[in-house]
């Protein structure tokens, strides 16, 4: 990962009351504190990119922090928990408070959307396209960490999780060299057809595998056969796959309500009449990217020479969509999902208490709990 904050950058970045705080400790006596740091909803702990700037500052500053943690990495943690006790100088803990909790709520909350997603779909490979949804580089990190934790966690209980991302940068918190994607509509409205992008592609990278788009022109059918005839080579090694990213405002081609219920019974019986909630009976038969969708077009790869032909299937996967994917066992062998990652960004508020003031145990009333954790911490080591 990459640290990029440096000691001489904190006290722009703190809030000020913390730098107030720090001078007045500075000249009437500093004292060894312990920092609790919680977060106030069950999150999976991710917290090395805080742990990352916390060791850059403290080794640029020559500062000693100790470091303890009740948790390990991509474990459970429940709400209010204690997931990380800080003890150091006063002097120079006060002003990093800021900076590591922007780097702990996000990342926790994000590896827990991760790992929620993956093990909706246990046996289906995800793909983090959250680049774009980012605020910077920073955040894109922090957010393909989580989902490499949350991955990881998933795979304790067999899912697959997250195999890759979008971007060079973070593929290698993936165990990957480069990132991996389809090809943007921008590309397919350049060429201006989807048999022409994919032509102008497979010139461009031979030896790479191609992943086409097919919704751009509301074809997804009809260019979905076209590309199987043009490139029947591909197709039958299993070099070419389809992405399906139809928009939510219309119904893959040739389908609609009738007839995605029509396809759903025929491929897996009853689904539809367990749906749980209106939002679920959408993803199943409604428009955009739906269980009723992915069959459709497994059925015209299967029978237009496309048997070996994957399945991309991307816009709008959450934790529901997934679900509901699942128990229709629809035919996506990869997800790409983006905005899902860093959902509920009010949710992401992590925060911490001092509850030690030079071994004397002190904490603001109603955070007496942390307090208790801490004592039973020390005494479990």
């Amino acid at each position: 990962m990459r640290a990029t904050l440096s000691a001489a950058d904190v006290p722009g970045w703190t809030d000020v009351y913390f730098n107030r705080t720090e001078n007045i400790v500075v000249a009437q006596g500093d004292m060894q504190v312990t920092y609790a740091f919680f977060i106030r909803r069950p999150v999976l702990a991710a917290l090395g990119p805080m742990l990352e700037c916390l060791e850059k500052v403290t080794t640029e500053k020559g500062v000693k922090v100790d470091v303890a943690l009740p948790f390990r990495e991509g474990a459970w943690v429940g709400a209010g928990e204690p997931i990380a006790f800080l003890t150091g100088p006063f002097s120079q803990l006060a002003s990093l408070e800021t900076i590591l909790l922007q780097k702990l709520g996000s990342c926790c909350v994000a590896a827990h959307n991760a790992y929620q997603m993956a093990v909706s779909m246990p046996r289906t490979p995800f793909l983090a396209m959250d680049a774009r949804h980012c605020t910077g580089p920073e955040m894109q990190i922090m957010m393909a960490y989580a989902a490499a934790v949350g991955s990881r966690a998933a795979n304790q209980e067999g899912a697959v999780g997250f195999v890759n991302s979008a971007n060079d940068v973070t593929a290698f918190l993936f165990g990957q060299a480069h990132g991996a994607g389809t090809m943007p509509h921008a590309l397919v409205g350049y060429a201006g057809s989807t048999i022409r992008a994919a032509e102008i592609y497979h010139d461009r990278y031979p030896q790479e595998k191609m992943t086409v788009l097919v919704d751009y022109f509301a074809q997804e059918v009809t260019d979905t056969i076209a590309l199987c005839q043009r490139f029947p080579r591909l197709a039958e090694k299993g070099d070419l796959s389809i992405r399906l990213d139809t928009h939510g405002g219309r119904f893959l081609e040739g389908l609609d309500t009738q007839k995605s219920y029509a396809i759903l019974e025929k491929h897996v019986p009853g689904v539809t009449r367990r749906y749980r909630s209106e939002a679920e009976l959408r993803y199943l038969i409604g428009s955009g990217v739906s269980a009723a969708a992915l069959w459709r077009m497994r059925e015209v790869l299967d029978a237009h020479g496309g048997a070996q032909v994957k399945i991309v299937a991307s816009s709008g996967f959450g934790v529901e969509k997934c679900l509901a994917m699942h128990d229709a066992r629809a035919p996506a062998d990869i997800i790409g999902t983006g905005s899902y990652l860093p959902h509920k960004w009010d949710e992401t508020y992590a925060t911490a208490d001092i509850v030690a003031y030079d071994g004397v145990l002190r904490v603001k009333s109603g955070r007496e709990h942390l307090m208790a954790r801490w004592q039973e911490f020390r005494k479990s080591k």
